[in-house]
């Protein structure tokens, strides 16, 4: 009996001095009522509007500048006017970039937000003087500074440029001659632009206002300015257009790229080639071209 009172003694005292023991070491023995923070909310998807308004409003224009819109005097002397210059854009995408994008580095675009467009844009750069750059699309866009712009050129898949990236129709004249033509280029290109460089700067959006981007097509350098000196670089580079009017059938000229490729020669048909990727700007901002995939 004695032995046993001992035991149960001993009992007594190692029983509490263990559930002590359990609590200093951070284990609880009963669950406690406190609450528990919770996780923080994921990011915004980009493009998505809050109930507070912390968006707003991305608005991405094309332009073809006063060149497409009002005609221009290539570096040959012949007086180009358009009727319709068209192009097929898609994935054009807005990026907010850090460090800032420089299409002249050979750098990689760093995102940390993007808002792209859904679908293939067919838009007419002739525009009119009262739309002057045709609007591509007005999305939603998480506020930031927007300093870099992609897109591609692609055939398009209907409306009439189906088939073609870019498709010119206008007339030429020069010393009474006067040319009609079409011209319908299938090659497709991808575009990755820097900021918007301009008179302003564009790209800024603000909670509950809009920013605007700008798509920009240079097609004086294709054919040259004559309003520039001759050795301009713009007209050391550019085709000009006698090598385009000597290629009149009927007195007018209707071709596509493969024809194009037979009828002019070698040389001619390789500086068109090297210009189509000085067609995408941003302004007069620079872009890294590339074969669209």
């Amino acid at each position: 009996m004695k032995k046993n009172l001992i035991i149960l003694t001993l009992l007594a005292g190692v029983v509490p001095a263990l559930l002590m023991g359990c609590e200093q070491d951070g284990t609880p023995v009963t669950s406690t009522s406190e609450p528990v923070a919770l996780e923080s909310a994921p990011p915004e998807t980009p493009g998505t509007e809050t109930a507070s308004g912390e968006t707003g409003t991305l608005q991405i224009v094309a332009n073809g500048e006063d060149f497409v819109r009002d005609g221009f005097t290539s570096k040959d002397g012949w007086e180009i006017n358009f009727n319709h210059v068209y192009v097929n854009l898609a994935e054009v995408t807005a990026y907010q970039t850090d460090p800032p994008f420089n299409p002249e580095s050979g750098s990689q675009l760093i995102a940390n937000q993007q808002v792209q467009l859904d679908g293939v844009k067919t838009v007419d750069l002739r525009a009119t003087p009262e739309n002057p750059s045709p609007v591509l699309a007005e999305v939603p866009a998480p506020p930031g500074q927007y300093n870099a712009l992609s897109w591609k050129m692609v055939k398009g898949t209907e409306g009439p440029a189906a088939g073609y990236s870019v498709m010119m129709d206008g007339t030429a004249e020069k010393d009474g001659q006067t040319v009609p033509f079409v011209l319908k280029l299938d090659r497709e290109m991808a575009f990755t632009c820097g900021e918007f460089v301009g008179d302003e700067r564009k790209g800024m959006v603000s909670p509950g206002s809009q920013g605007q981007l700008e798509a920009t097509f240079h097609f004086d350098h294709l054919f040259g300015d004559g309003d520039a000196p001759a050795d301009d670089e713009i007209n050391v580079k550019a085709l000009g257009f006698e090598p385009i009017a000597a290629l009149a059938s009927g007195d007018q000229v209707n071709m596509t790229s493969t024809e194009l490729q037979q009828a002019l020669t070698t040389e001619d048909y390789q500086t068109l080639q090297n210009l189509l990727p000085s067609l995408g700007h941003v302004g007069e901002g620079h872009c890294q071209e590339s074969a669209s995939s």
